[in-house]
Protein backbone atom coordinates (compact mmCIF):
# COMPACT_ATOMS: atom_id res chain seq x y z
CA UNK A 1 0.00 0.00 0.00
CA UNK A 2 1.19 3.56 -0.98
CA UNK A 3 1.94 6.29 1.84
CA UNK A 4 -1.17 8.22 0.65
CA UNK A 5 -2.51 5.00 0.99
CA UNK A 6 -1.93 4.62 4.15
CA UNK A 7 -3.02 7.51 5.80
CA UNK A 8 -5.95 7.38 4.42
CA UNK A 9 -6.53 3.72 6.12
CA UNK A 10 -5.08 5.66 9.26
CA UNK A 11 -7.37 8.43 9.31
CA UNK A 12 -10.45 6.22 8.23
CA UNK A 13 -9.83 4.09 11.07
CA UNK A 14 -9.14 6.85 13.74
CA UNK A 15 -13.07 8.33 12.41
CA UNK A 16 -14.42 4.79 13.02
CA UNK A 17 -12.73 4.34 16.56
CA UNK A 18 -14.10 8.57 17.30
CA UNK A 19 -17.80 7.72 18.24
CA UNK A 20 -16.72 4.54 20.31
CA UNK A 21 -14.03 6.92 22.47
CA UNK A 22 -16.61 9.73 23.05
CA UNK A 23 -18.67 7.30 24.79
CA UNK A 24 -16.44 5.78 26.53
CA UNK A 25 -15.22 9.47 27.70
CA UNK A 26 -19.00 10.23 28.76
CA UNK A 27 -19.28 7.00 30.52
CA UNK A 28 -16.08 7.20 32.37
CA UNK A 29 -15.70 10.83 33.15
CA UNK A 30 -12.72 13.66 32.86
CA UNK A 31 -10.40 11.01 33.56
CA UNK A 32 -11.00 8.90 29.92
CA UNK A 33 -9.97 12.30 28.33
CA UNK A 34 -6.69 12.47 30.37
CA UNK A 35 -6.00 8.53 29.67
CA UNK A 36 -7.17 9.42 25.65
CA UNK A 37 -4.28 12.81 25.89
CA UNK A 38 -1.38 10.53 26.87
CA UNK A 39 -1.67 8.09 24.99
CA UNK A 40 -2.04 10.08 21.81
CA UNK A 41 0.86 11.89 22.84
CA UNK A 42 2.96 8.99 23.68
CA UNK A 43 2.05 7.65 20.40
CA UNK A 44 2.28 10.47 18.43
CA UNK A 45 5.81 12.01 19.76
CA UNK A 46 7.16 8.00 19.03
CA UNK A 47 6.29 8.09 15.94
CA UNK A 48 7.85 11.40 15.46
CA UNK A 49 10.81 11.04 16.85
CA UNK A 50 11.61 7.73 14.61
CA UNK A 51 10.12 9.42 11.71
CA UNK A 52 12.74 12.42 12.52
CA UNK A 53 15.77 9.89 13.24
CA UNK A 54 14.83 8.02 9.39
CA UNK A 55 14.27 10.70 7.97
CA UNK A 56 10.97 9.73 6.89
CA UNK A 57 7.44 11.11 5.98
CA UNK A 58 5.53 11.23 9.35
CA UNK A 59 2.34 9.00 9.72
CA UNK A 60 -0.99 9.51 11.51
CA UNK A 61 -1.79 6.00 12.72
CA UNK A 62 -0.10 6.98 16.61
CA UNK A 63 -3.81 8.56 16.60
CA UNK A 64 -5.21 4.82 15.91
CA UNK A 65 -3.35 3.07 18.10
CA UNK A 66 -3.98 5.85 20.86
CA UNK A 67 -7.67 5.45 20.65
CA UNK A 68 -7.60 1.49 20.59
CA UNK A 69 -5.43 1.55 23.82
CA UNK A 70 -7.31 4.37 25.44
CA UNK A 71 -10.62 2.14 25.26
CA UNK A 72 -9.20 -0.56 27.40
CA UNK A 73 -7.69 1.45 29.85
CA UNK A 74 -9.58 2.60 33.16
CA UNK A 75 -9.69 6.63 33.72
CA UNK A 76 -7.38 6.26 36.91
CA UNK A 77 -4.61 4.46 35.63
CA UNK A 78 -1.26 5.63 35.99
CA UNK A 79 -0.08 8.45 33.29
CA UNK A 80 3.26 6.84 33.73
CA UNK A 81 2.35 3.37 33.37
CA UNK A 82 -0.14 4.75 30.15
CA UNK A 83 3.06 6.18 28.33
CA UNK A 84 5.04 3.48 28.93
CA UNK A 85 2.92 1.17 27.54
CA UNK A 86 2.43 2.85 24.58
CA UNK A 87 5.90 3.82 23.62
CA UNK A 88 6.90 0.36 24.19
CA UNK A 89 4.28 -0.99 21.62
CA UNK A 90 4.54 1.37 19.12
CA UNK A 91 8.05 1.40 18.91
CA UNK A 92 8.06 -2.91 19.60
CA UNK A 93 5.24 -3.58 17.43
CA UNK A 94 5.09 -1.28 14.41
CA UNK A 95 8.64 1.64 14.37
CA UNK A 96 11.27 -1.12 14.52
CA UNK A 97 10.09 -2.93 11.48
CA UNK A 98 10.00 0.11 9.33
CA UNK A 99 6.46 1.61 10.58
CA UNK A 100 2.98 1.21 9.31
CA UNK A 101 2.68 -1.52 6.95
CA UNK A 102 5.38 -3.22 7.74
CA UNK A 103 5.26 -4.57 10.97
CA UNK A 104 3.29 -8.00 11.37
CA UNK A 105 1.47 -7.22 14.52
CA UNK A 106 -0.61 -4.77 15.88
CA UNK A 107 1.06 -1.47 17.85
CA UNK A 108 -2.05 -1.82 19.82
CA UNK A 109 -2.21 -5.18 20.88
CA UNK A 110 1.18 -5.24 21.31
CA UNK A 111 1.24 -1.83 23.76
CA UNK A 112 -1.62 -3.53 25.67
CA UNK A 113 0.36 -6.47 26.41
CA UNK A 114 3.17 -4.82 27.49
CA UNK A 115 1.21 -2.79 29.83
CA UNK A 116 -1.31 -5.99 31.04
CA UNK A 117 2.21 -8.09 31.29
CA UNK A 118 4.23 -5.11 33.12
CA UNK A 119 1.08 -4.14 35.51
CA UNK A 120 -0.84 -7.01 36.42
CA UNK A 121 -2.12 -5.46 39.76
CA UNK A 122 -4.03 -2.71 37.36
CA UNK A 123 -6.01 -4.73 34.98
CA UNK A 124 -7.27 -3.92 32.03
CA UNK A 125 -10.42 -1.94 31.53
CA UNK A 126 -13.93 -3.94 29.71
CA UNK A 127 -15.76 -1.82 27.33
CA UNK A 128 -19.30 -0.96 28.32
CA UNK A 129 -21.42 -2.18 26.40
CA UNK A 130 -22.58 1.02 24.95
CA UNK A 131 -18.65 1.67 23.73
CA UNK A 132 -19.27 -1.71 22.02
CA UNK A 133 -22.85 -0.56 20.45
CA UNK A 134 -21.01 2.47 18.70
CA UNK A 135 -17.90 0.67 17.37
CA UNK A 136 -20.40 -0.81 15.22
CA UNK A 137 -20.72 1.96 12.60
CA UNK A 138 -17.08 2.51 12.38
CA UNK A 139 -16.37 -1.18 12.05
CA UNK A 140 -18.80 -1.67 9.13
CA UNK A 141 -17.45 1.38 7.41
CA UNK A 142 -14.46 -0.53 7.29
CA UNK A 143 -15.75 -3.58 6.23
CA UNK A 144 -17.42 -1.71 3.48
CA UNK A 145 -14.24 0.11 2.13
CA UNK A 146 -12.35 -3.39 2.77
CA UNK A 147 -10.05 -2.17 5.16
CA UNK A 148 -11.23 -4.41 7.87
CA UNK A 149 -10.78 -8.29 7.14
CA UNK A 150 -14.33 -8.84 8.61
CA UNK A 151 -13.68 -13.06 8.01
CA UNK A 152 -11.20 -12.97 10.83
CA UNK A 153 -13.80 -11.75 13.25
CA UNK A 154 -16.38 -13.79 12.26
CA UNK A 155 -13.91 -16.87 12.74
CA UNK A 156 -12.93 -16.27 16.01
CA UNK A 157 -16.72 -15.59 17.05
CA UNK A 158 -17.78 -18.70 15.73
CA UNK A 159 -14.56 -20.43 17.29
CA UNK A 160 -15.18 -18.56 20.85
CA UNK A 161 -18.64 -19.77 20.70
CA UNK A 162 -18.44 -23.56 19.89
CA UNK A 163 -15.82 -23.97 22.45
CA UNK A 164 -16.98 -22.32 25.37
CA UNK A 165 -20.41 -24.51 24.76
CA UNK A 166 -22.44 -20.87 23.48
CA UNK A 167 -21.54 -19.34 27.08
CA UNK A 168 -21.61 -15.53 27.02
CA UNK A 169 -18.66 -14.07 28.41
CA UNK A 170 -19.23 -10.93 31.27
CA UNK A 171 -16.30 -9.37 28.90
CA UNK A 172 -17.98 -9.87 25.31
CA UNK A 173 -17.78 -6.01 24.42
CA UNK A 174 -14.32 -6.32 24.72
CA UNK A 175 -13.87 -9.85 22.97
CA UNK A 176 -15.69 -8.03 20.28
CA UNK A 177 -13.81 -4.77 20.37
CA UNK A 178 -10.34 -7.05 20.36
CA UNK A 179 -11.78 -9.22 17.25
CA UNK A 180 -12.38 -6.02 15.18
CA UNK A 181 -9.77 -3.50 15.94
CA UNK A 182 -6.88 -5.51 17.56
CA UNK A 183 -6.92 -8.99 15.55
CA UNK A 184 -8.42 -7.56 12.55
CA UNK A 185 -5.94 -5.18 11.96
CA UNK A 186 -5.44 -5.11 7.88
CA UNK A 187 -1.58 -5.40 8.12
CA UNK A 188 -1.60 -7.87 11.30
CA UNK A 189 -3.96 -10.29 10.28
CA UNK A 190 -3.55 -13.16 7.24
CA UNK A 191 -3.87 -12.32 3.86
CA UNK A 192 -5.25 -15.13 2.25
CA UNK A 193 -8.72 -16.04 2.42
CA UNK A 194 -8.61 -19.16 4.24
CA UNK A 195 -5.79 -18.24 6.29
CA UNK A 196 -7.86 -15.26 7.59
CA UNK A 197 -10.55 -18.27 8.49
CA UNK A 198 -7.85 -20.12 10.65
CA UNK A 199 -6.14 -17.45 11.41
CA UNK A 200 -9.31 -15.90 13.22
CA UNK A 201 -10.24 -19.23 14.46
CA UNK A 202 -7.05 -19.96 16.09
CA UNK A 203 -7.70 -16.77 18.36
CA UNK A 204 -10.77 -17.59 19.22
CA UNK A 205 -9.96 -20.27 20.60
CA UNK A 206 -6.79 -18.94 22.70
CA UNK A 207 -9.15 -16.50 24.09
CA UNK A 208 -10.72 -19.01 25.05
CA UNK A 209 -7.98 -21.06 26.67
CA UNK A 210 -6.75 -18.26 28.53
CA UNK A 211 -10.19 -17.49 30.14
CA UNK A 212 -12.02 -15.37 28.11
CA UNK A 213 -11.77 -12.03 29.90
CA UNK A 214 -10.10 -8.66 28.33
CA UNK A 215 -6.64 -10.01 29.00
CA UNK A 216 -7.42 -12.90 27.29
CA UNK A 217 -8.63 -11.09 24.15
CA UNK A 218 -5.65 -9.00 23.74
CA UNK A 219 -2.88 -11.70 23.74
CA UNK A 220 -4.88 -13.71 21.82
CA UNK A 221 -4.85 -10.92 18.78
CA UNK A 222 -1.54 -10.67 19.75
CA UNK A 223 -0.25 -14.48 19.32
CA UNK A 224 -2.64 -15.25 16.51
CA UNK A 225 -1.05 -12.44 14.71
CA UNK A 226 2.71 -13.83 15.13
CA UNK A 227 1.68 -16.78 13.63
CA UNK A 228 -0.40 -15.10 11.02
CA UNK A 229 2.66 -15.36 8.15
CA UNK A 230 3.13 -19.32 8.86
CA UNK A 231 -0.49 -19.99 8.42
CA UNK A 232 -0.80 -17.87 5.10
CA UNK A 233 2.58 -20.18 4.05
CA UNK A 234 0.98 -23.31 5.39
CA UNK A 235 -2.23 -22.56 3.18
CA UNK A 236 -0.09 -21.09 0.10
CA UNK A 237 1.96 -24.82 0.26
CA UNK A 238 -1.34 -26.85 0.27
CA UNK A 239 -2.17 -24.45 -2.66
CA UNK A 240 0.80 -25.00 -4.52
CA UNK A 241 0.89 -28.71 -3.69
CA UNK A 242 -2.74 -29.54 -5.09
CA UNK A 243 -1.84 -27.54 -8.23
CA UNK A 244 0.84 -29.68 -8.79
CA UNK A 245 -1.08 -32.65 -7.92
CA UNK A 246 -3.63 -31.95 -10.78
CA UNK A 247 -0.93 -31.09 -13.40
CA UNK A 248 0.31 -34.40 -13.41
CA UNK A 249 -3.45 -35.97 -13.61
Amino acid sequence: MSVSGRWGLSVTQAAALALPMAVAIALRGPGAAVVLAMCLAAAVGAEVVFTALRSRPPSVHGMVTALIVALFLAPDTPLWQVALAVVLGVVLGELVFGGRGFSFVSPGATALAIFAFSFPQAALAAPEVAVAAAALPGAAWLIWRRWLPWEAALAAAIAFAVLSAGTVPPAWPALALAAAFLLADPFAAAETPVGRWVYGALAGGLAVWFGGGVAAAVFAALLSQVFAPLIDAGVNAAWAARRRRRAHV
